[in-house]
């Protein structure tokens, strides 16, 4: 790796980008609101990258990514709000805060004893971690447990962080088979509703509420699986996709329409092949 150009350089290049004369038509236009979607696309393609180990191109992802903090920045710099200096210390000061096992004297130079086993500590420095999260929340006038949770995360990963939250209170299940107990208990619910009269809107209603709880009970099983929700359906999506296309393939093989000529039943006896086939490999 050979020395190039620096965030300083970044944060230039940004400037002359929103220049009033010189600048960008397009990135001119923007704010914090327009380019929102474009960060959570540019998260997106970095965990993507990740779970296809591409890690030759992470570093790449990783630029643009920052680059979307680099934008936040020099819009608050320019409402002078915030600018990039202001985001670094706030995070270096909070990781600071939130790991006095690391930092005992609360200076970023200061150090732990490294005859400590920090890992034998585990349990004290997660207990730690979320007594100072609480009083950073108390401090912004977020008093409830699940204040801060962010409504626009992506509905599994805010499921997962609402119950872990709560977790935190004592409100919590036990062992993982008395989450899957549950799970069947809404299974059992769902089912009910479903045999009831379809023709009535409430009932829809009804459905739609026992099938958000059994999803809202899969994510908690998944938690103390210690599995992640969001990544575990991500893998699903991507095997289902790579099953389907591989069906497409053999059905054209056997027929010029390929699947539109063929049944329920011959598609799952093709489904069933795939299948096998990947068992084997």
């Amino acid at each position: 790796m050979t020395a190039g150009y620096t965030i300083d350089d970044l944060r230039y290049l940004m400037q002359r980008l929103r220049d009033p004369e010189t600048g960008c038509p397009w990135d001119l236009k923007q704010t914090y609101k327009t380019i929102a979607s474009h960060t959570l696309e540019e998260v997106y393609e970095v965990i993507d990258t990740i779970e296809r180990n591409d890690l030759s191109h992470l570093g790449e992802e990783l630029g643009d990514l920052l680059f979307q903090v680099i934008f936040y920045s020099q819009l608050g710099s320019e409402e002078q709000i915030f600018d990039f200096d202001t985001v670094v210390n706030g995070i270096v000061e909070k990781l600071v805060r939130r790991h006095p096992h690391v930092f005992p004297q609360g200076t970023l130079q200061s150090e732990r004893d490294p005859n400590v086993d920090a890992a034998a500590e585990e349990a004290r420095i997660k207990q730690v971690w979320e007594q100072i999260k609480k009083q950073e929340r108390a401090e912004k006038g977020e008093r409830g447990t699940l204040d801060d949770i962010p409504m626009a995360m992506p509905a599994l990963s805010r499921a997962q962080k609402l119950q872990k939250r709560a977790a935190t209170t004592g409100f919590d299940w036990d062992n993982c088979e008395d989450v899957l107990s549950k799970v069947k208990e809404e299974v059992a619910e769902l089912e009910a509703e479903m045999q009831a009269d379809n023709n009535s809107a409430v009932n829809g209603q009804a459905v739609e509420e026992e099938l958000g709880d059994l999803l809202f009970s899969c994510v908690n099983l998944a938690r103390h699986l210690g599995i992640d929700p969001e990544r575990a359906m991500r893998s699903a999506n991507n095997k289902f996709q790579r099953r389907f296309e591989q069906i497409e393939t053999l059905a054209s093989k056997n027929m010029p329409s390929g699947l539109s000529e063929m049944s329920v039943d011959e598609m799952e006896l093709l489904w069933a092949q795939v299948k096998a086939t990947e068992k084997q490999l």
